[in-house]
C-alpha cells in the first residue's frame, strides 16, 4: 500500500462493501484450482475479529482463515485477493487507534511467512512475535524472506 499516513483504514474497515456475499465462478481453470465454484467474499471487519481472537503466543495464516470463513458460509472457498488485502487494513486500522488493538502480528501469510505489507513491515512483525517467544528464520540470498520457524506448533485453531 502507498500513503498509509493520508489514508482512514479504520474507515475502510468498516466499509463493508455490500459483503458478506457468495458469488458463483464460471471460470473452469479457478474453479479446478479453488475446487468449486461458489466463493465468498469476508467483509474487512470480519477479518479484523477473526485476528482479534489470537492469542500471544499463537499464530494463524491468512489460508486459515479464508478456509474457517468458507465453511462458516457454506461456499467451496473465500476470495483470495481481498483477504489478504482485508488483512492488510486490519493491520493498518489496528496502528492508527490507540485502543483496542489487533494482534495482526500474528496472522501470517502462508507457510508461516511474514507480512511486508503491514505497519512496519518485517521488521515491526518479527520483533512483536519474537517478543511472544517466536523464533523468526531467514530464507532465500537473493529474495530474503522471513518466517516463523515451526510455525504449525504455534497454530491456533478456529
Amino acid at each position: 500500500m502507498a500513503n498509509e499516513d493520508k489514508k482512514d483504514f479504520n474507515a475502510m474497515l468498516r466499509d463493508n462493501k455490500d459483503m458478506p456475499k457468495i458469488q458463483t465462478i464460471t471460470d473452469a481453470k479457478s474453479i479446478e484450482k479453488y475446487g468449486g465454484n461458489r466463493m465468498y467474499f469476508a467483509p474487512p471487519m470480519d477479518y479484523d475479529k477473526v485476528m482479534k481472537r489470537v492469542p500471544c503466543g499463537k499464530v494463524i495464516t491468512v489460508g486459515m482463515i479464508r478456509e474457517y470463513f468458507a465453511k462458516l458460509s457454506g461456499a467451496d472457498f473465500t476470495e483470495p485477493i481481498t483477504a489478504g488485502i482485508f488483512v492488510s487494513i486490519a493491520a493498518w486500522a489496528s496502528s492508527q487507534r490507540t485502543q483496542d488493538e489487533t494482534p495482526w502480528w500474528r496472522t501470517l501469510k502462508a507457510n508461516g511467512e511474514l507480512n511486508p505489507k503491514y505497519p512496519g513491515g518485517v521488521t515491526a512483525q518479527r520483533e512483536k512475535l519474537e517478543a511472544e517467544g517466536h523464533v523468526i528464520i531467514q530464507k532465500g540470498r537473493t529474495n530474503i524472506r522471513y518466517f516463523v520457524d515451526n510455525y504449525e506448533d504455534a497454530l491456533f485453531e478456529l
